[in-house]
């Protein structure tokens, strides 16, 4: 996988929404934190229009798909970071073209939740390292002081976040190596079989997380994961964060009872995605997952 390159005082980024409406309040709040971090942000033009039918929208599909593709291939922009997750870039990913996001070179790209369906795209298609982690508008990123600072230093000085400790503690334990994968639990279940997906996680260190979703549910999507056989050979497991999915003791069973009985080490509680002081996961890259002492360590920085 291609790492992009790291950002350096200056940098134009661009801010884009691929998904869901964004709160003018919270992306201005947003923007001043990049202009503090020395960046320049320019805003797409589309990122505060509201879908004329379907609210929960951030503007048309072909609008949000034309924000990205110009951010992606404006050579004066060295990363585009997403402004909110939500839903929808599952709608606007194949109206891109990937052709001209593979000429114009590799990039940084931030985002989480929805913007799976990105992480995944940008990994089959263009063979892209990219960050899952804290969107300009979340309130993660505008309030949360450990989010920011392991954002940044991922962004400017990757060397520094090599080894990601994350507290978590093991639900299987053992050590194991591969190829970081993975986001929104819910996510990577809907993109089975649609073009463009990967066909599964083998040879690789899976990072799921999810938001809203009763166990039940994840139960639903983590076997509907297995009968397919997308997990197979898969080499090790972190849980992120399950916020507003139901008491914890219930969905611990439930992903001890799935994930299990595939004999790789799993550590729960690592501290990516929807909940408070998320940390940044680079996917892509090869690391090692220590499920007892809670850590990933990463072959190389995340960026190059």
């Amino acid at each position: 996988m291609v790492r992009p390159p790291r950002l350096v005082p200056g940098a134009r980024v661009a801010v884009v929404a691929p998904s869901g409406p964004v709160r003018e309040e919270r992306l201005a709040a947003g923007l001043d934190l990049l202009r503090a971090w020395e960046l320049e942000p320019v805003v797409a033009p589309h990122v505060l229009d509201r879908h004329p039918g379907f609210p929960y929208l951030a503007g048309t599909d072909a609008d949000r798909a034309a924000d990205f593709q110009a951010a992606w291939c404006d050579p004066r922009v060295s990363a585009v970071l997403c402004a909110r997750g939500g839903y929808g870039a599952q709608r606007m990913v194949d109206l891109l073209d990937w052709d001209a996001l593979r000429a114009a070179g590799p990039k940084v790209l931030v985002g989480y939740s929805d913007i799976t369906a990105l992480h995944e795209a940008f990994a089959a298609r263009l063979g892209l390292v990219t960050l899952h982690g804290p969107m300009v508008s979340a309130v993660d990123f505008l309030k949360n002081t450990r989010a920011q600072q392991h954002l940044r230093a991922t962004l400017f000085d990757p060397e520094s976040v090599r080894t990601i400790a994350s507290g978590g503690t093991a639900l299987v334990p053992g050590r194991a190596r591969g190829i970081t994968l993975g986001g929104c639990l819910s996510l990577l279940a809907t993109e089975l079989g649609t073009p463009g997906a990967r066909s599964g996680a083998r040879g690789g260190l899976l990072m799921i997380e999810d938001i809203g979703e009763e166990a039940y549910r994840i139960d639903r999507m983590l076997t509907q994961l297995l009968r397919s056989g997308w997990l197979d050979g898969v080499t090790g497991i972190a849980l992120g964060s399950w916020k507003e999915c139901g008491p914890y003791d219930l969905l611990r069973a439930v992903l001890s009872d799935r994930l299990g009985p595939l004999g790789v080490p799993v550590v729960e509680e690592f501290g990516f995605g929807h909940g408070d002081g998320a940390l940044t996961v680079p996917f892509g890259v090869g690391a090692e997952l220590d499920a007892d002492a809670g850590t990933l360590t990463l072959d190389a920085p995340a960026l190059a």
